[in-house]
Formats: C-alpha cells, sequence, structure tokens
C-alpha cells in the first residue's frame, strides 16, 4: 500500500510536464505561438523546479510532509486542467506556472515521505518512487498521440484535462488511504531559519551529483534531435528519443531490485558516471542504429543515477533536516542542468555542431566519479 502510494506520487508530479511536448504542434498552431514562446513554455517547469522546492520544505515545516504533498498535488491538478481552458498564450504560460509550482513543492516532500514511512529502507522506498517519475514520463509521450488524441478529436485542451485526471486521482488515494503524519516536527535540533546550521559542504557535493544526472537526462532530449538532422538522419528523432526515455523504465527496475546494495555505496555512483561519460562520447561519435543503441543504453545509466541520486538527502541528514536539504539539492541541482543547456548550446555554436554539446554534457557528469568518494556514508541519523 505504501509503496503503491510513493510510485503514484512520483508517477503523478511528472506526468502533466511530460503531457506538453506531444500536442505542442496543436498548441502552437492554436494560440499562434512563436518558437521564443514554445521555448518559454519548455522552460517554465524547470524555473519553478528549481526554484519553488524552497517554499515546499518550508510549507513541510508548517503542514507537515503528508499535508505538504496533497496540497501540491492539488495545485497541480488544477492548473494541469486549466491549461485546457487556455484562451491565449499569457493565460496557458499562467496556468503552466500554476501547475509548475505545485509539482515543485512536492518534490521535498517525497523525500520525508520515505524517511517516516520506511525508515529502515529508504533505498527501496526511494527506488520505487523514482520509478514512478520515470514511468510519468512515458505515459504520455507513449499515449497522448497513440490512444488519447485520437480519441478527443484531436484536441490537445481535453487532452491536457485527461492527463490531469491521474493527478487528481493520486491525491484522492492519498488524502484516503495515507498513513497520517503528525504534522510538522520541531524538535530542539531543527534551525530556526531555514538557512541557519545548514551544512553547505553537503549541499553543493549532493547538489553537484544530482545536478549532474539533471544535466545529462534534459541535455540529451535537448541536443539528441538536432544532431540527428545535423548529420543528415532526421528520420531517426522520433525512435532515438523514444529509445532513450523507454530505456530508464528497466533501469529503475535494476535501481529497484538493487536498492538496499547500493543504498550506502559509492560504487554506484562512480561505476554508472564512468558509463555516463563513455556513452556520452560514443552517442556524440554515432550514426544509424548506433545512435539508437547509444542513446538506450544511455537511459539505462541515468534512470539508476536518478534513483541514487534522490536516496542522498534522507540518507545524509537528520530525519529534521530531510525537507531542507532535498530542497537545496533540487533547487541547486535544476539551476545547474539550465547552466549545462545554455553552456551545452554555446560550445555548440563556438564549435559549430551540436555533437560538441554532448562534451559539455560529458563533464557536467563528473561530479558523480570525483565528488561522490567525499561522501560520508557511514554516518548514521
Amino acid at each position: 500500500m505504501i509503496l503503491s502510494m510513493l510510485w503514484l506520487a512520483g508517477a503523478a508530479i511528472r506526468i502533466p510536464i511530460l503531457a506538453i511536448p506531444p500536442v505542442i504542434p496543436f498548441i502552437r498552431t492554436d494560440l499562434n505561438m512563436s518558437g521564443t514562446e514554445v521555448g518559454v513554455l519548455s522552460g517554465i517547469p524547470m524555473i519553478l523546479l528549481a526554484f519553488g522546492a524552497l517554499p515546499g520544505s518550508a510549507l513541510i515545516g508548517w503542514l507537515g510532509a503528508l499535508r505538504t504533498m496533497l496540497v501540491g498535488l492539488l495545485i497541480a491538478a488544477i492548473g494541469g486542467a486549466l491549461r485546457g481552458v487556455a484562451s491565449t498564450t499569457t493565460i496557458f504560460f499562467a496556468t503552466t506556472a500554476v501547475m509548475g509550482m505545485g509539482i515543485a513543492i512536492t518534490q521535498p516532500a517525497l523525500p520525508v515521505m520515505v524517511r517516516e514511512w520506511l525508515p529502515l529502507r529508504i533505498g527501496f522506498g526511494t527506488a520505487t518512487y523514482s520509478n514512478g517519475l520515470i514511468a510519468g514520463c512515458i505515459f504520455p509521450v507513449a499515449m497522448t498521440l497513440t490512444l488519447i488524441i485520437p480519441t478527443v478529436n484531436d484536441s490537445w485542451r481535453l487532452d491536457l484535462i485527461i492527463w490531469s485526471l491521474p493527478v487528481f486521482a493520486t491525491f484522492v488515494f492519498l488524502a484516503v488511504g495515507a498513513p497520517r503524519d503528525n504534522g510538522p516536527r520541531h524538535s530542539a535540533e531543527t534551525p530556526a531559519g531555514f538557512l541557519s546550521g545548514f551544512d553547505f559542504s553537503l549541499i553543493w557535493r549532493i547538489g553537484l551529483i544530482f545536478g549532474a544526472n539533471n544535466c545529462v537526462y534534459f541535455g540529451t532530449n535537448a541536443f539528441l534531435p538536432p544532431y540527428l538532422i545535423e548529420i543528415g538522419q532526421s528520420n531517426l528523432v522520433t525512435e532515438a528519443l523514444t529509445a532513450y526515455n523507454m530505456a530508464q523504465l528497466p533501469g529503475s527496475i535494476l535501481a529497484l531490485a538493487l536498492a538496499n546494495r547500493m543504498e550506502r555505496r559509492r560504487w554506484p555512483f562512480i561505476c554508472i558516471g564512468l558509463c555516463l561519460v563513455l556513452n556520452l562520447a560514443w552517442l556524440a561519435t554515432s550514426s544509424g542504429i548506433w545512435t539508437i543503441a547509444a542513446a538506450t543504453t544511455l537511459g539505462f545509466f541515468s534512470s539508476i543515477t536518478l534513483a541514487t541520486g534522490l536516496m542522498l538527502p534522507p540518507l545524509l541528514s537528520k530525519p529534521s533536516e530531510v525537507a531542507r536539504v532535498a530542497a537545496a539539492m533540487f533547487t541547486l541541482s535544476y539551476m545547474l542542468a539550465m547552466i549545462g543547456l545554455v553552456a551545452g548550446g554555446a560550445v555548440w555554436d563556438l564549435l559549430g555542431h551540436p555533437r560538441f554539446a554532448f562534451l559539455v554534457l560529458g563533464i557536467c557528469a563528473l561530479p558523480l566519479i570525483v565528488i561522490t568518494p567525499t561522501l560520508n556514508f557511514a554516518q548514521r541519523y
């Protein structure tokens, strides 16, 4: 029961974001959006994921993790559905921001819920909801154009409303069946201010480690299509992107199966980090079927770093600090992902080919290899 709730919560905070890419052509035509406006639309969720985590952590201190999760899911469901009735681009941006803020404040709640519900199985609980996150990325991409859009007569508005229903259903499921928490936990070891007592060294390290995963994930999705177009293989864009994202599901299942063995170990980060760097080099020099193969293995490995990275806040911080540490990690990691994307694009422009953007992504992956050995996994709280 608890595992199903964690899995559904993970899926629910990704479905509204990934419901947009398949219907962007419909939205752009209907709302007469420019290419720049499409870019802004794509960036709104990432910005809010970076800067909305800190208010989410503060809300946990006030309401508790479960209530914060419920508030965030309800806001995300309402904002996601309202996108379907937006009459102008401005209103569409505003409703997307509401949806994004709802999702952003739920992020630090999930590690706290894992710590509270499964204190002796943190790795397994984290791998469970990270598997849900990946499933939430796959379902809209796989089902929108093949199932939903034909059913609603090509209405992107009804499509977005339909994809808000699983979020609302998860809200109801948690509201009715989740173990009751005792609200916010104020103790002598809880600092009075958000930033007081912070271990900034730990925050920077885990932020860089999780930021490495974010850079690779968002960067690959961004740079793979133009790379294929540049080498004259635009016909492989859909296949390569699908392979990259679908391969994350078996990777997350493997992380789930090996969660207890990887929970307090450095080797998963270091080994998978090496695999990511080598895979990015392979992807940047590949063509044809080998590009699809490289994208597949890259997606497989990046899903494992997602699961292991999400384990860090509940493993390395005190119970009263999990929400703050998780929020700071999310904020820093998504900011680093944005910087990595901009740097990758700049290097592409400078050197004249999108393959060089993958070089930047490889550099962004290095913290998995060089920073992980500095973490103290032996200390337990």
